[in-house]
């Protein structure tokens, strides 16, 4: 897959694009089935497969204080974006200018002459341009005039066919049972394990006095993290390998009653120093809710029984 980051007029010789335009936070099975008749209705044309996409959340400059979290930070969306098959991925820089500029002038400048649109889709609701003034309507109404088709899909649910409201796969679901600590649906929508990238930092050490360290994962604090909770999942660490980890997720209950929102990794049989490594932690399955113990030695056994938990879910 290629990534442009520029908008250029393209190339004379540019056979023309079939597109698709969005966010695309999160690239879960709903933005699949898009990007699936993108590349069926490219190669069916021989024209190149592309998805314009932004650099940020169009929110966080429209509206910063109702912006969601996001589910994806933009290399994790370009990774996930580069496994669906589509020839290219346009990042639109997306600023004050960018959200005043119509929906008209984003046609002509991003769609028509930088790739060549021949035909573009996008659900049924896409909403773009200077107070999301686009539509599937005009889109089509200029697309008359410059020479481009629009095809507007329903929105899917699980199975990958038409689905009512509650039933569909959405970012706004996915974040809203992430929310919930129903982990099984949000992996189900998104076709794959709910993943955060972080760096690890040094902690006060209270896991390794119990029997348990655990790496201090710091999140970037525009990226949505599941609902406090022990869960079962996985790390990967920046040398590529993957270890079976039980994650806490909370502001331990047990030790602080105001206590800062900390992700812990406990690796499963591994002992070395992580300490500002890049990592990335995957969340399989929901555990039980943090709670405050009785006593320290209760806080143990449940570690212990924690522990286990996560190694048979895993193995």
């Amino acid at each position: 897959m290629e990534i442009f980051r520029q908008i250029i007029p393209a190339k004379p010789e540019d056979p023309g694009t079939v597109l698709t335009i969005g966010a695309y936070d999160g690239v879960h099975r709903g933005h699949r089935s898009v990007i699936y008749e993108v590349c069926r209705l490219a190669s069916e044309r021989d024209l190149r497969s592309a998805v314009v996409t932004f650099d940020r959340h169009p929110a966080s400059v429209v509206r910063p204080e109702s912006a969601p979290l996001l589910l994806t930070e933009l290399d994790q969306k370009i990774e996930q974006l580069s496994t669906t098959g589509i020839d290219l991925t346009l990042v639109v820089p997306f600023d004050e200018n960018r959200a005043a500029e119509s929906a008209e002038d984003f046609i002509d400048n991003v769609l028509v002459q930088c790739l060549k649109v021949k035909h573009v889709v996008v659900g049924e609701d896409f909403h773009f341009g200077r107070h999301r003034l686009g539509n599937v309507d005009l889109l089509r109404t200029i697309g008359k005039e410059k020479g481009f088709t629009v095809t507007g899909m329903g929105l899917v649910g699980l199975e990958g066919k038409p689905a009512r409201d509650h039933q569909q796969v959405s970012s706004t679901f996915i974040r809203q049972a992430l929310g919930e600590g129903n982990l099984g649906r949000a992996n189900n929508m998104l076709g794959r394990e709910y993943e955060v990238l972080g760096v690890v930092t040094a902690g006060d050490g209270r896991g390794k006095e119990l029997g348990f360290p655990t790496a201090n994962v710091r999140i970037n604090s525009s990226v949505l993290l599941p609902a406090d909770g022990v869960y079962a999942g996985w790390i990967e660490l920046a040398n590529g390998s993957i270890h079976g980890t039980a994650i806490s997720l909370g502001t331990r209950p047990h030790f602080y009653t105001d206590g800062d929102l900390l992700l812990e990794a406990h690796i499963l049989d591994f002992d070395a120093n992580l300490y500002e490594e890049e990592v990335r932690v995957r969340f399989v399955e929901y555990l039980r809710p943090q709670k405050k113990f009785d006593n320290l030695q209760f806080l143990i056994n449940q570690l212990e029984l924690d522990v286990q938990k996560t190694k048979e879910l895993l193995h």
